[in-house]
């Protein structure tokens, strides 16, 4: 990373929206379901299987929660409609009301995963921050037991929790999406060092795969996708027992690849209203693309 990328993503707070909606817009398919649906299709003309994501989390009231809730039973509504095979939604607590009362919060899942059973569908419990990780894996243990096969979780290999994490949730049958994770942490809790993150993620792999889990691999990195692709090896997997997932933007090279190879793989489509915040957090964590962004600008108006 250049130093020049490094200063522009420091300065992004301070960009405005509309700059920050260029850098961004490649990660996101738009404000609305319909931009949501036409990624979708794209995708699976592809060969790519897609999950959906409503941005918007960290909500403050019940009444947001609802309102939240009842956006994510039209959009599980609309999947059915349409009958997108292989697409399931992704849900963050915090957007259903996790910080106002967590009890709401779990009746709201309820809900959502009554109405993906009755769809013949799957939705996916997104990890947030080290602050929520606890309860979200509780909520996901207490759904997982009323709903076998029809909900997932999401483990970080970036905290230090996440081994013991594995050993628990093992005990019984689970799906997993195992990413780096992206969440700024405090040292206590997670790991800081690149190589540490990379380490512990291929552990957390080969243990979820040594037990049996489906698991969602969730990376852009080579170097994993190098690792998990010997722990299918080692364990003799099917593409049927596990898939690879990236986000909406990320190295469609390597998407192409792992597809043309034969693996099952997953994008992750956010859209809506709610777009800068995430916007902000994806172009933290790769601010080259920002400055590729600002480059392109800067070229434009000086060749005008």
């Amino acid at each position: 990373m250049s130093w020049f990328d490094r200063m522009l993503s420091l300065a992004l707070p301070a960009v405005p929206k509309p700059v920050v909606r260029f850098f961004s817009r490649r990660y996101i398919a738009g404000p609305t379901m319909e931009d949501a649906f036409s990624t979708v299709r794209e995708l699976a003309r592809q060969g790519a299987m897609s999950t959906l994501d409503i941005l918007g989390e960290f909500i403050s009231s019940a009444a947001e929660a609802a309102r939240n809730a009842k956006a994510h039973e039209a959009l599980i509504d609309r999947l059915a409609e349409e009958r997108l095979e292989n697409t399931y939604v992704s849900i963050k607590l915090t957007a259903l009301g996790l910080a106002v009362d967590r009890n709401l919060c779990l009746e709201h899942v309820r809900r959502l995963l009554e109405r993906a059973a009755q769809a013949d569908n799957f939705v996916r419990i997104d990890m947030e921050d080290s602050n929520c990780t606890t309860e979200t894996l509780r909520i996901y243990e207490t759904l997982r037991a009323e709903f076998p096969g029809r909900v997932g979780a999401v483990l970080q290999a970036r905290l230090r929790r996440t081994l013991d994490d594995v050993e628990r949730l093992t005990a019984e049958a689970c799906n997993i999406r195992l990413c780096k994770g992206i969440y700024v942490e405090p040292r206590a809790v997670a790991y800081t060092d690149p190589e540490v993150i990379r380490r512990n993620f291929v552990a957390a792999l080969d243990r979820l795969f040594e037990r049996r889990a489906y698991v969602g691999i969730a990376t852009h990195d080579e170097r994993l996708v190098w690792e998990a692709l010997r722990l299918v090896r080692k364990y003799a997997l099917r593409p049927h027992q596990y898939e690879f997932q990236m986000l909406l933007g990320d190295d469609e090279t390597l998407r192409r690849i792992l597809i043309d190879a034969g693996h099952r793989l997953r994008v992750y489509v956010p859209y809506g209203e709610h777009w800068y915040q995430y916007s902000v957090r994806r172009l933290r964590e790769n601010p080259q693309i920002a400055g590729y962004a600002f480059k392109a600008i800067f070229r434009g108006h000086s060749s005008a």
